[in-house]
């Protein structure tokens, strides 16, 4: 595990959250790595949790990881020759001998089908080897792009040669859709945002194939990577995606368009994620029910405030910071380049254009824009729904199987960060009672699921001012406020 200050402890915060996410994930369906005990202890560390140099003593706990393997792509790249840039090479650079048993270990162990199908020619045992994975591993990123999980951290020592989930660190789950969200504060430039993580795991695979060279040829495992991954991703992704849609019937190419102005209305109106998708699956089919009317207030009661929209798009830099900034861009382009900072400035600049349109802009206002946008969609929504139900014998039992799909396809409870931070709170002062309680919760994510028990709603006090909440509210405009690194 990666720990800031090399002592090898790890601290009763994180492990919570690592411990209840891994099972989330798990009981979403998602390929994950488990958690089979946190363990905690009355020794206790230090640590600068924002490096804002306010450190803190905190309690040392264990989390039992369980897994097949936890051999990752940058296990391969120990026998890395050296960066063109920085110099560097692996620990074992040269050692083509170690690359082979790594690779007959890895392969006779976890994909032993492939071991046999190949046994007499290295090179195509090696690039079906990078062939599944490459699958696995674009299946993985798009079951996440359809729960709305962030991992946060996505290099190579966090990709699994198995295609799980794989160290939980400043991870999250979107609450207010945006495509561009970073759940790690620490990520200043943006680079493992939530919309780029498909990208991000591509590279992870190009590299990966960069260091099984000579043992599996460059040029194919290129080719393989091409072929495969974008291909794979977008499969699962729209497979899921129908399914979230209740579109149970047909599948036909303009429903990637649906999706796509799905997502941007989403985030035109601010639309919660989770809360969103487990709504459609209430979407009168009727094209005159009296529920429409009121199916829409309940969608609007999932959009975007002024003032969460207001908090989301306060200014991060100090005015003036912003404007050294810019005269630096300007007089000094390469240097202003140099500093890797000028995506946090078009950020920052959006942010400040935003919150301007923001100040003009009245509760009414905002209401009848987001009205129009979802109108708009559930119009073409409801047109799909028309060309599925056409391909179906029976309309009632259509209806059922829709309601059934969506309910098993949309989560009503996911780990949001303001839920796992009242557990850790809760924790820190000795009671565990919370972590249980969302445990239970989180292990029955699905509403009214086949064979599932009866839902288990329930409330909990809002740790900033104690109110009872749903854990499947919106969260409250305290988790806005949520840093995790």
């Amino acid at each position: 595990m990666w720990l800031r200050q090399a002592d090898g402890r790890k601290v009763l915060r994180s492990s919570i959250r690592e411990f209840l996410c891994s099972e989330a994930m798990f009981h979403l369906g998602v390929p994950t790595t488990r958690a089979g005990a946190c363990v905690t202890s009355e020794s206790t560390v230090v640590r600068d949790v924002f490096y804002d140099g306010n450190p803190k003593y905190e309690q040392c706990t264990v989390v039992l990881r369980i897994a097949s393997t936890f051999i990752r792509f940058g296990s391969f790249e120990i026998f890395k020759s050296a960066d063109e840039h920085t110099g560097r090479a692996g620990p074992s650079v040269g050692r083509n001998d170690i690359r082979v048993q790594l690779l007959d270990y890895v392969i006779s162990s976890f994909y032993p089908e492939i071991q046999a199908a190949h046994a007499s020619d290295r090179v195509q045992r090696n690039a079906a080897f990078f062939r599944e994975v490459t699958r696995r591993t674009a299946w993985m990123v798009a079951e996440w792009q359809c729960v709305g999980f962030c991992h946060g951290v996505l290099n190579t020592d966090n990709m699994s040669i198995l295609g799980l989930t794989i160290d939980y660190g400043p991870f999250g789950f979107l609450d207010r859709y945006d495509p561009d969200h970073v759940c790690n504060a620490s990520d200043n430039t943006g680079r493992y945002a939530y919309s780029k993580q498909p990208e991000v795991c591509k590279w992870n695979l190009q590299k990966l194939a960069e260091a099984l060279q000579p043992e599996l040829p460059l040029e194919l495992g290129e080719a393989i990577l091409a072929e495969e991954f974008d291909a794979e991703f977008q499969r699962h992704y729209m497979q899921k995606m129908r399914r979230k849609l209740g579109l149970v019937q047909l599948e036909l190419e303009e429903d990637r368009a649906l999706v796509s102005k799905l997502l941007e209305t989403m985030h035109l109106t601010g639309a919660d994620f989770t809360n969103t998708f487990f709504l459609l699956s209430s979407f009168p089919v009727e094209l005159e029910s009296p529920g429409l009317a009121e199916f829409l207030a309940r969608l609007m009661e999932q959009c975007a405030s002024l003032e969460e929209l207001r908090l989301a798009f306060r200014p991060q830099m100090d005015p003036r910071q912003l404007s050294m900034m810019l005269m630096l861009a300007q007089s000094n382009p390469q240097l202003f380049a140099l500093m890797g900072t000028r995506a946090g400035i078009a950020r920052e600049l959006e942010r400040v254009e935003q919150q301007s349109r923001l100040e003009q802009l009245s509760m009414a206002e905002l209401q009848s824009r987001n009205q129009g946008h979802w109108a708009d969609w559930l119009q073409a929504y409801r047109a799909r729904l028309d060309k599925d139900l056409e391909g179906a014998g029976d309309a009632a039992a259509w209806q059922a199987e829709r309601v059934r799909v969506m309910h098993a396809n949309n989560p009503k409870y996911v780990l949001r960060n303001y839920i796992a931070q009242n557990a850790i709170e809760a924790a820190e002062r000795g009671d565990f009672s919370e972590v249980r309680r969302v445990l239970k919760l989180l292990e029955n994510p699905y509403h009214c699921e086949a064979g599932a028990a009866t839902d288990p709603e329930a409330t909990e006090a809002d740790g900033a001012d104690g109110r009872q909440r749903s854990y499947s509210s919106k969260p409250p405009l305290w988790a806005a406020e949520l840093c995790v690194t």
